[in-house]
């Protein structure tokens, strides 16, 4: 999907991000996000990124990937687009970095398989941040928190995770933080590919809790009119980020001021109103 970008390609305004942040250094990879494209000279974006022509930028294009299986984060709508928070934040990092975005839906299971074979630049994707994670990407600072919670039906006895023992069968989707976690608990576990599915088949009667993100949960109860109900306090806090490959420092860099700035200007804010009535960008 990607290719080597011949200098004299590179949006003038990552390249006068990556010149600031690299002071000169040369040879890392870089990606910007979605939203709009620069449209600057050849000429004074070459003088501009004279250094920087390894940047894995296709054309201008900053690709991101998400599942499309994360509503209200990220989903497919009635007309087969993809759109959700995770989107609208990545076109607005995009549009702050001069490039044009491109969502790119693969399964959760291959996401960072996929960002380490060069598919796409970044994974905005509601990741949590994580140790073992760290091990195979680089995260920004996060964009948005949240956490874990217990979901059952109405008429469950379960009141929270401390009722969960091995006797239970917990549905999850499969690889995430969430599908690790509830292994503490119980050996009892099914696993879908979205957690949207995993709590529309628990309202069905199948299986005897899910554990998802809170937001998530709340949003598709209410959404779908499933009849289940928040157990307990939240498992966890986690923080969400952006993920890039390992050694792209003047990307890091970029995006993370990228997120400064929408936040500075009230996009994010705008983003954040559209699909929660709280503010999840504050811990």
């Amino acid at each position: 999907m990607k290719k080597i970008l011949k200098r004299g390609l590179l949006p003038m305004t990552l390249a006068a991000t990556v010149v600031l942040a690299g002071c000169g250094e040369g040879d890392e990879e870089g990606t910007g996000d979605e939203g709009g494209t620069d449209d600057t000279d050849a000429e004074e974006t070459e003088d501009s990124g004279e250094n920087y022509d390894d940047l894995t930028l296709e054309d201008g294009k900053f690709v991101f990937a998400l599942s499309g299986e994360y509503r209200p984060f990220n989903y497919i709508d009635e007309n087969g687009d993809l759109v959700g928070f995770d989107v609208d934040i990545g076109m607005a990092i995009a549009e702050e970095l001069g490039l044009e975005g491109e969502p790119y839906q693969i399964s959760w299971n291959s996401i960072i398989l996929g960002l380490q074979d060069n598919r796409y630049d970044a994974i905005i994707g509601s990741m949590g941040i994580t140790e073992e994670r760290q091990e195979n990407v680089d995260f920004s600072d996060p964009y948005y928190y949240s956490g874990a919670q217990v979901y059952t039906r109405s008429d469950s006895d379960i009141q929270g995770i401390d009722d969960i023992d091995e006797n239970t069968e917990v549905a999850v989707a499969e690889g995430t933080t969430y599908h690790t976690m509830i292994q503490d608990y119980t050996t009892d576990i099914v696993t879908y590919d979205s957690d949207v599915v995993a709590l529309q088949t628990l309202a069905q009667g199948r299986h005897d809790a899910v554990v998802t993100d809170r937001l998530v949960g709340l949003i598709n109860i209410e959404d779908q009119d499933l009849d289940l109900e928040l157990r307990g306090d939240l498992i966890d806090e986690e923080e969400m980020a952006i993920a890039i490959r390992h050694d792209e420092e003047e990307l890091l860099d970029a995006i993370n001021e990228a997120l400064e700035a929408i936040h500075e200007s009230g996009k994010y804010e705008e983003i954040n109103q559209k699909y929660f009535d709280e503010n999840i960008g504050e811990n």
